[in-house]
């Protein structure tokens, strides 16, 4: 029995959708399922407490001595990225942000920001600017406020936060929330690095074996192709995971964040995984 970890998001239940409900052949192979927000299984992945599981990729620059991370099942990509988000209200005038809303300390989001605000100092504080020398001085100054990714849009509307950091579906719904953009992440890094987005992916612990990690990495290969082929069939498993979301949405969701990365990441994905975990370590 192999625990399985991924989000109870639309493209990871998309993806996991006939190997879950065994519509594939396993090869004698079985899993136990184990449905958490990212942010849970990194810390869960972090534990060493999950045999295969999404990770963000942030949190893989962590985990790359006990896990490999797998060609298949990733959220890779291009205009998918995180936003940075403010009431509508704002927009007009440049704010002296201080708190800012995050989905997750170890999420390719924080880290995304944490990296567009080292170079961009004064989007968010136009009073002064940092030297790239004093990048660590001026994050300091800042108040990162960690909490589930749909609570964010609610903790900006209510004025918790000066801003937000939005995720997932959020960035099809946040015009709802009477929210505005401040920046989007993704683009920043693709002007930045001409690759596409390293969001999330999954990892397999070494100690399955060889043999066994590239048969787990078949298999979620070929649940990806069924779910593409029938696309209908997937959808009360997983209305099961997202209620609230209109079927327009969950689609919307699927189309962005299942690709042909997600099929098999490709060399410019290994290159944008590669270049994410050597600016983690910068």
């Amino acid at each position: 029995m192999i625990s399985l970890g991924f989000s109870p998001c639309p493209n990871d239940t998309f993806i996991f959708y006939a190997l879950v409900n065994k519509k594939i052949d396993l090869r004698g192979l079985d899993f136990s399922p184990v449905i958490k927000d990212v942010e849970t299984l990194n810390q869960l992945a972090i534990k060493r407490a999950v045999d295969v599981t999404k990770i963000s990729c942030h949190a893989f620059y962590y985990l790359q001595k006990d896990y490999q991370f797998l060609r298949s099942g990733g959220a890779f990509g291009r205009g998918c990225g995180p936003l940075l988000v403010q009431k509508t209200k704002d927009r007009s005038q440049k704010l002296e942000i201080k708190k800012i809303a995050i989905p997750g300390e170890l999420t390719t989001a924080f880290l995304l920001l944490k990296l567009y605000l080292s170079s961009n100092s004064s989007l968010i504080t136009p009073h002064s600017s940092f030297a790239p020398q004093k990048v660590a001085d001026f994050l300091e100054t800042l108040s990162f406020i960690a909490m589930p990714f749909n609570k964010i849009m609610d903790a900006v509307k209510d004025e918790k936060v000066d801003a937000g950091l939005i995720i997932h579906e959020s960035r099809f719904t946040y015009h709802e929330y009477g929210l505005a953009k401040i920046a989007d992440l993704g683009d920043w890094w693709e002007k930045e690095t001409g690759l596409p987005i390293p969001l999330g992916g999954i990892i397999a612990k070494k100690s399955l074996g060889t043999t066994t990690i590239k048969t787990i990495e078949s298999l979620i290969r070929a649940s990806v192709e069924y779910s593409m082929v029938h696309k209908e069939d997937t959808i009360s498993f997983i209305k099961n995971y997202s209620q609230e979301l209109s079927d327009d949405v969950i689609f919307k969701h699927i189309s962005l964040y299942v690709n042909n990365y997600t099929i098999d990441i490709g060399s410019d994905g290994e290159a944008a995984l590669n270049e994410l975990i050597k600016r983690a370590k910068k």
